[in-house]
């Protein structure tokens, strides 16, 4: 029997889920070769990264579940977003490497390949790579149905709170 890894298999199935939720008639197919990537540093998506290169892979994106989209991000050691919030709430997979992750009012938090963070509906945070290491995640992003937004981009995270304890 061949031996999948977790992470491929909770991908597989939020993916198929969320897609599938789409329609029950029509299966949704985004190939590869249709997706591209962003490299942060070389976009308008700067303005909500610092630290260091970030890209990303798009999974999904929100029109095929209407209400979700998925990405892989993967962050440079000392890279990180903004502090941000979501309107409808986030999953991370942390799919390789180390990073942290924290809420306004909290600690900083390691996570490692196989943590899953779920990052509530407006609950204020950030997440990026440790500062020696890289690290990649998958993202569900949940989006207002009514907008489609997704995020609410907010102030740089400073040296300071990133170096923090």
């Amino acid at each position: 029997m061949k031996k999948i890894g977790l992470i491929s298999v909770l991908t597989a199935i939020l993916v198929s889920q969320i897609q599938g939720s789409e329609t029950k008639n029509t299966q949704v197919i985004t190939k590869l070769e249709d997706r591209k990537s962003i490299v942060v540093s070389k976009t308008d998506f700067k303005k909500y990264f610092s630290g260091g290169e970030v890209r990303i892979d798009p999974v999904y994106p929100k029109g095929n579940a209407k209400t979700h989209s998925g990405a892989y991000v993967t962050f440079e050691p000392g890279a990180r977003s903004n502090w941000h919030t979501h309107p409808a709430g986030q999953h991370i997979i942390v799919t390789k490497g180390v990073g942290y992750t924290q809420t306004w009012d909290g600690k900083k938090e390691i996570v490692k390949e196989g943590d899953v963070v779920w990052c509530p509906i407006g609950v204020k945070h950030w997440h990026g790579a440790s500062k020696d290491i890289a690290m990649t995640h998958l993202v569900i992003t949940g989006a207002v149905e009514e907008t489609g937004k997704n995020v609410e981009w907010l102030e740089p995270v400073t040296d300071e709170q990133y170096h923090s304890h």
